[in-house]
Parts: C-alpha cells; structure tokens; sequence
C-alpha cells in the first residue's frame, strides 16, 4: 500500500488544490508534482504571477503558494498502484476531508487537478465548499496545450 502526502495548509489558506495521488516520481522525491514534465507549478506560477516559481527550491515554493493562500493536498490518502497512472489505482483510501475546517477555517473553495480527483468535487461541494475540475498538469494529459490548461487554471482566482 503507497501512502499519500500530508497536507500542505495553512489557518489563513482560502484554497486547496486538490491532486489524485502522488505519481512515482513524487514519491520518489518526497514532493507534489515532483514529475519534471508535470505542469502544476508553471500553471499555478502563471496564475499567480509567479512565473518563476517552477524554478524555486520546494520548500521556497510551498511557502510562496501558502503566502497566496493556497494549500496542496490529494483525495487520496493511500491506495494500490504499478506505474504513476490514476487508471492503475486500486484499493484506494480516501483523505479525511471532515477535517478541513479544523486545519483551514477559512477555506472557500477547492480546486481538482484533472478528472479523478474531480470525482470527490460532489462530496466536498456538499460541505460547502466551492468547487472547480480542473484539466489534469499530468504529463499523460497532452489533449490540451499549456495555454489552454491556463485558460481553464485562471479560474482558480475568479
């Protein structure tokens, strides 16, 4: 059984960016999105006007995402998977979602990146949270240029 990523969150965090489960190559590397040809954080530096910060240091790049108000976490807590696709996952243990209020009372509005994570976006709107599906950053999502996940992540603000 792999095991997910604690949340990266913060008492003042309005946002959540929400992933499916950590690829091999973060898992690896013991960071979100650590996959080089992964888009996430060139997506959310152009939405945030920080069109560097692909290029920081992890640790400088979880701090300027929290400084925005931005948190980072995935639906799933652990699961069973070969490779990185989100189509391999088996037996998988979702996050504990009752405890969002507690670690960010403030918290608006949740955002999934791509259409497995999407799948909780009823669950959390249920608990009254704005909800946004997002074009996946993955590398194995190629149907949409960079430009148009842009267009698309730019709604994360609105």
């Amino acid at each position: 059984m792999l095991q997910g990523f604690p949340p990266v969150i913060r008492l003042d965090t309005t946002i959540l960016m929400l992933g499916s489960f950590p690829g091999e190559a973060s898992l690896g590397a013991g960071q979100y999105y650590a996959h080089p040809r992964n888009q996430f954080w060139r997506l959310l530096g152009a939405v945030l006007g920080e069109p560097a910060l692909h290029e920081l240091d992890y640790g400088a790049r979880l701090e300027r995402v929290l400084m925005h108000g931005i948190g980072v976490w995935d639906v799933l807590a652990a699961c069973h998977r070969e490779g990185s696709l989100d189509s391999a996952i088996r037996n998988a243990k979702p996050n504990d979602f009752k405890s969002l209020r507690e670690y960010a009372p403030k918290l608006k509005k949740v955002c999934f990146n791509g259409k497995t994570a999407g799948r909780f976006a009823d669950v959390i709107g249920a608990a009254e949270y704005e909800t946004l599906v997002l074009p996946s950053s993955s590398p194995a999502y190629a149907m949409l240029s960079f430009e148009q996940k842009l267009s698309c992540w730019r709604k994360i603000l609105s």
